[in-house]
């Protein structure tokens, strides 16, 4: 039985390719090493760069990144209002037409925040605070001619002092009582709409071994009260099985 010999192609040249001499390889072997030479060279220029750049970060202000983003965002607000300006355009309207109806939800919800920052009661020397400040917006701008009169009139009294009797010097105009009274009506009508506490019924049924039973008792009424009224009933009863 012959035996068949299978040679391989790659061991042994072809007419197409020619074998490589060693100063050929030797030039590739070159070749490749310089190029790893020049990628190293730029990786080790590249981090001493970053090495520079993130030290002159550190020594920057705490805050420099958030003034520059600022910085930037007058800079293209001042030229897109120019544009708009230049086109005989109103720039608020503009610059709504590229505001998503997210965005306006939260800046006006910013906006009502800022206009009413009342952060709630936290002591009674901060809600006299308020109150006091309240009361001084809602007062009217001060006449000059009847403050200089009053000054006039009331002398060394008019400052008061430890010494000085109040009573009787001044009298209330009509207007002024009105807006006190006005005024008190409007913080009762305040007062009525806040929650309060609730009153204790003595005639409800006793279902409960403390407050936070009787609680929790309240919930579970308000969900499955209409789904456990026959249980109650016959329990009460006697009747349940």
């Amino acid at each position: 039985m012959a035996s068949t010999v299978v040679s391989d192609s790659t061991d042994q040249p072809t007419a197409s390719t020619a074998p490589k001499s060693f100063a050929e390889k030797h030039a590739e072997r070159m070749e490749r090493l310089k190029k790893l030479h020049m990628q190293r060279n730029e990786a080790r220029n590249s981090n001493h760069q970053e090495v520079i750049a993130e030290d002159e970060r550190k020594k920057l202000p705490a805050n420099w990144e958030a003034r520059k983003r600022q910085a930037d965002w007058l800079i293209d607000d001042s030229k897109a209002k120019a544009e708009a300006e230049a086109k005989g355009l109103d720039y608020n309207r503009v610059k709504l037409m590229k505001v998503s109806a997210a965005e306006a939800e939260r800046f006006d919800k910013l906006r009502a925040k800022k206009k009413n920052a009342d952060p709630g009661f936290s002591d009674y020397e901060a809600q006299t605070a308020r109150q006091y400040n309240r009361l001084v917006k809602n007062m009217e701008p001060r006449d000059l001619a009847k403050y200089e009169e009053q000054k006039e009139k009331y002398g060394d009294a008019f400052y008061g002092g430890p010494n000085v009797v109040l009573q009787g010097l001044h009298k209330d105009t009509p207007v002024a009582i009105d807006k006190m009274v006005k005024d008190l009506e409007q913080q009762i009508d305040k007062r009525k709409k806040f929650s309060r506490r609730r009153t204790h019924n003595d005639d409800a049924d006793i279902d409960y071994i403390n407050e936070k039973n009787a609680r929790f008792n309240k919930k579970l009424e308000r969900f499955y009260g209409e789904h456990t009224a026959e249980i109650k009933q016959n329990l009460e009863r006697g009747t349940a099985i």
